[in-house]
């Protein structure tokens, strides 16, 4: 009998055997991709509104008068939804089923509203104009030399970021872990898994008699 005929077949694994890890490998990255992409998108956009997103002058009989407006100032939206938005991603690991798709939903929603917001204050000159007037102490005050920075596009992209998260987990959520029902009311009302109590000390009476009105044997 040769050497060949003698050593044990090797077992080549199958590519079945490695299909059931695909789905849980690709929940894994888009549950690390959601996370990241949806932190940093409400992180973006709270930063954004607290930045100079236009500046002009004031027009006056001494001379221009500079003025400036924050994101906050314009619009007060991105700011507010990004809470949300965070809000939101947090929420998706603490409901199931029909709860984790409409929080998921309001993840994306929130992510659209900033972007949409962001963009239509890049160019609104309102509460440039409204800060103009009160420095200048009349109604209509016009203002000249008006600049946007680049923050509403920050904003936008922070938008598009939670858009992303939204999207990942309604494509993917089902799949994502929850938060442990260990503490959860069973279907029947009952708690969950409630720690089994200490045995009585049989050198107490005490102990011995409230063991007995339980229904309990103190002697097992």
């Amino acid at each position: 009998m040769s050497a060949a005929s003698q050593t044990p077949t090797d077992t080549v694994p199958t590519g079945d055997s490695a299909a059931p890890a695909r789905p849980a490998r690709r929940a894994h990255r888009s549950l690390a991709l959601a996370l990241l992409s949806g932190a940093a998108g409400a992180g973006l956009a709270l930063l954004a509104s607290g930045r100079t997103w236009a500046e002009g002058s004031a027009v006056l009989a001494q001379g221009a008068l500079p003025r400036s407006v924050t994101g906050a100032d314009v619009t007060g939206v991105p700011g507010a939804l990004a809470v949300v938005g965070l809000a939101a991603l947090v929420a998706v690991f603490a409901v199931r089923r029909a709860g984790r798709i409409a929080v998921a939903a309001l993840l994306a929603l929130s992510g659209v509203g900033i972007a949409v917001a962001a963009v239509l204050g890049n160019s609104d000159t309102s509460a440039l104009r409204e800060k103009a007037a009160t420095a200048v102490g009349l109604t209509g005050t016009d203002v000249h030399h008006v600049t946007h920075t680049g923050w509403p596009w920050v904003a936008a992209a922070g938008g598009l970021l939670l858009l992303v998260a939204g999207l990942l987990a309604l494509s993917y959520g089902r799949h994502w872990p929850a938060m442990s029902g260990k503490y959860e009311r069973t279907p029947g009302g009952a708690r969950g898994p409630r720690r089994a109590p200490a045995p009585p000390d049989l050198d107490r009476p005490d102990e011995i008699w409230k063991s007995l009105d339980r229904g309990e044997d103190p002697t097992r």
